[in-house]
């Protein structure tokens, strides 16, 4: 094998080389692309059914809104509606932004930058939501209470056992919220964590 041969076949095998190492980034950046859109599938779905159901609880108040025959129950009615249709689309809004972020094109810098400001807003979003869903006790029981049983709390005194309920209620929503929220803590700095590791 002479000089010429031999450096062909370096050029051919280092050319091979390089063709390899480009699969293999690219394979690598498919894998981190796929892995950091699964972050967020769970919570995309769990919020999607948690939409459904309010949605559907929206849609029976609306078709039984006539039942509201007070201004003030009508107002409380505007607000739970309110509650029940524009955080849920906010949300999901939000997570498939934040899901959909195409982290293989475009500078490190800018998707980072996109990451972080999303990540807050569905953050921020689940703050607000946390805070309305205890506020919204306020407005939300006065309505079911009326479409259901044609009771007017704020007519009523309520009985020992119902502000027992009432109780239990608030610290299970307590612990859920608490629960839910560090899980968007954890899927969010996960996700954030595959992103910095592509810099």
């Amino acid at each position: 094998m002479d000089i010429e041969e031999l450096q062909s076949a370096w050029t051919q095998m280092s050319n091979e080389l390089n063709q390899q190492k480009k699969l293999t980034n690219q394979i690598i950046l498919d894998m981190t692309k796929q892995k950091y859109q699964n972050k967020f599938t769970t919570i995309t779905k769990y919020e999607t059914l948690g939409a459904l159901i309010c949605f559907a609880i929206a849609f029976f108040i609306l078709i039984n809104f006539q039942k509201l025959d007070t201004w003030y129950l009508q107002v409380c009615g505007i607000l739970t509606l309110s509650f029940l249709i524009v955080l849920p689309a906010m949300v999901l809004s939000t997570l498939k932004r934040i899901k959909n972020i195409d982290i293989l094109n475009g500078s490190y810098k800018d998707n980072l930058k996109l990451y972080l400001k999303t990540k807050n807003r569905l953050l921020r979003l689940q703050q607000i939501g946390i805070a309305v869903g205890f506020i919204g006790l306020v407005f939300i029981v006065p309505v079911t209470s009326k479409i259901i049983s044609n009771k007017n709390v704020f007519l009523t005194s309520l009985k020992t056992e119902q502000y027992l309920i009432f109780a239990i209620t608030m610290v299970a929503m307590v612990f859920f919220c608490k629960w839910a929220y560090n899980g968007y803590l954890k899927v969010t700095r996960s996700a954030q964590e595959l992103l910095q590791d592509l810099e």
